[in-house]
């Protein structure tokens, strides 16, 4: 409807012609009207109009709503205050749009007004150290949900994860399987405090001795000889350390990799599961080593160098990120040699541009508030558009079970996995429950309410109401009373109740909160819209009987019902959660 009025307000912009300056483009917007007495939408374009054409502002809105193209969408057209004007919709509008409901179906609500444009989103990424905790589960929920939004929206979309398959923490983890592998063996020693002491390393140890049986043993005492102290008496980083290089001593190369590939790749495994049961699937899994295997971190620092965004300090190459407006300045490649993790998500992002995408999404944790700005400064440091990356960040959900908050750390395995989540209160509250709240916001997740069939429990709320409409057809069919979309959009005109006055405009809204909520990253939007629309619903069911002897009211309300089913289910369809037909 938004649309439709926007095109009446454009029609008569350009049929003032000469009467507005020519180096002005007008701009046709409209928003929704914050009181309903002033109508159902409004205007500014002549207040905005005004100054550049030497008008006053009410006489230009005369002129404007003058020239409006007559329209059965609208009954009244009026100008408040200033020189805003106010558009009341007919009925006719609101049944219009419940017709588009019903003939669009579960295309209802979507656009092309991102067409064109290509867009990355990376999202969870989580180390594949461990099972995904619940707090991984935040950031799955929010990109997959951001991600549909931007589709529906008409943008092309790519997911992505990214696996730090390249690093300290891969190292620790294959540390960490060895010892419980030496541990089965019959090795005894104290596990390092740095370790990764959750129950999940084991099965992969059970492994590596199904594989190697005792192939890849070595004696403690040969481990452990002459190590620096561990915690609480030493530096625990610094003994873990100690640990992994001992361990690529004695197995050397080969065989080390062999058993840091086969903990990636049980838990990467266990990831891609995980996710995949919780809706949430990826069009590209992108291997951190993959860079240096493509050239592409070489690539980068040769085109830091030649363009003199690098200097020589200690040995070490710099990256001139300050003037490029980072905080200060970045190391790329350490005076051993080794690049950074810095020079590692320069090239990424490089390579994601080069692979024809014109928006770089990358959904990551509160903590990397920091990385912004030095990826920023890397890609214009590359000659791409520093504006062509974004950055979403999703604060930390907390678990409370019985009022009770839950610890998380992967590494002691203290821990709430993803997926015990989703067994205890299902997929569809997880996803919702997730989605609440705007990612900039802390989560609290209370799981007894997730888990209640209550009308405080907003997944229930709303998916009720869904099932609440499949019940009444089911019953309409069981009396035999027969129907179809085209007696249905015919019976609207009969409705006439203020809650079916209601529900029509509700419905209604749906395209301009999908807009919305794509536009702002905002899934949440989508979530309250629905809870509205369920409330409505509900009030609406308890109020009239649907099933009556009058054919035409019955034809009516049962459309009315289904549209607002169907914009339930599409709804739900966007933060990944389902739309029961009975509960």
């Amino acid at each position: 409807m938004k649309t439709q009025i926007e095109g009446l307000l454009a029609a008569a912009l350009e049929a003032l012609g000469d009467q507005l300056p020519q180096d002005v483009a007008p701009e046709a917007r409209v928003e929704r009207t914050r009181d309903p007495r002033h109508g159902d939408f409004a205007t500014n374009v002549a207040l905005a109009l005004a100054k550049p054409a030497g008008r006053n502002p009410r006489e230009l809105a005369q002129l404007v709503v003058a020239n409006l193209p007559a329209s059965e969408l609208v009954d009244e057209v009026s100008i408040a205050g200033p020189g805003f004007i106010n558009f009341r919709l007919s009925k006719t509008a609101f049944e219009q749009e419940v017709r588009a409901v019903l003939e669009r179906g579960a295309d209802y609500g979507r656009s092309a007004s991102g067409a064109g444009r290509s867009v990355i989103v990376e999202f969870v990424s989580a180390n594949p150290t461990g099972p995904l905790h619940v707090g991984h589960g935040r950031h799955a929920a929010y990109g997959a949900s951001v991600a549909n939004l931007l589709a529906a929206t008409g943008h092309e979309v790519h997911r992505e994860y990214y696996v730090n398959d390249a690093g300290r923490q891969m190292d620790i983890l294959a540390a960490s399987v060895w010892l419980r592998y030496l541990e089965a063996l019959g090795e005894s020693f104290a596990f390092p405090a740095n370790g990764y002491r959750g129950g999940y390393v084991q099965p992969i140890a059970d492994q590596l001795v199904a594989q190697e049986h005792d192939r890849l043993r070595r004696p403690a005492a040969e481990v452990f000889r002459d190590l620096p102290p561990d915690a609480p008496e030493g530096d625990q980083d610094e003994y873990i350390d100690a640990v992994v290089a001992r361990m690529r001593e004695l197995l050397g190369e080969e065989d080390y990799r062999k058993v840091h590939a086969l903990g990636l790749q049980e838990i990467l495994a266990d990831i891609r599961d995980d996710l995949a049961e919780f809706g949430v699937t990826f069009d590209r899994w992108f291997s951190e080593r993959s860079l240096t295997e493509l050239g592409l971190v070489a690539e980068c620092i040769d085109r830091l160098q030649s363009d003199g965004h690098v200097y020589e300090r200690d040995g070490a190459l710099w990256f001139r990120a300050s003037e490029l407006g980072d905080e200060k300045d970045r190391v790329v490649v350490r005076d051993n040699g080794q690049t950074t993790y810095i020079a590692s998500d320069i090239a990424y992002h490089l390579g994601k541009r080069q692979r024809g995408h014109d928006l770089l999404l990358d959904i990551l944790g509160a903590d990397h508030h920091g990385y912004v700005a030095r990826v920023r400064a890397g890609l214009e440091a590359m000659g791409e558009p520093g504006d062509s990356l974004e950055v979403r960040l999703v604060q930390f959900a907390v678990l409370y079970r019985g009022g009770e908050k839950v610890q998380m750390s992967t590494r002691s395995g203290e821990f709430v996995t993803l997926r015990e989540l989703r067994e205890e209160v299902g997929n569809d509250a997880a996803r919702l429950f997730y989605v609440l709240r705007s990612n900039d916001q802390h989560l609290d997740f209370d799981l007894e309410l997730a888990k209640s069939r209550s009308n405080e429990n907003p997944v229930y709320y709303i998916q009720y109401a869904h099932a609440r409409v499949r019940s009444v057809f089911r019953q309409a069919t069981e009396k035999g009373l027969g129907w179809t979309p085209a007696a249905g959009a015919s019976g609207l005109a009969l409705l006439d109740s203020a809650h079916e006055r209601a529900l029509m405009a509700s419905l209604g809204r749906y395209p301009e909160m999908v807009e919305l909520a794509a536009a702002n990253r905002a899934p949440q939007n989508i979530v309250h819209y629905l809870r509205e629309l369920a409330q409505e619903f509900h009030t609406w069911y308890n109020a009239e009987t649907f099933l009556v002897d009058d054919a035409g009211v019955r034809a009516g309300r049962l459309a009315l019902a289904e549209a607002t089913r169907q914009v339930i289910a599409n709804g739900l369809a966007l933060v990944g959660v389902g739309a029961p037909d009975s509960m």
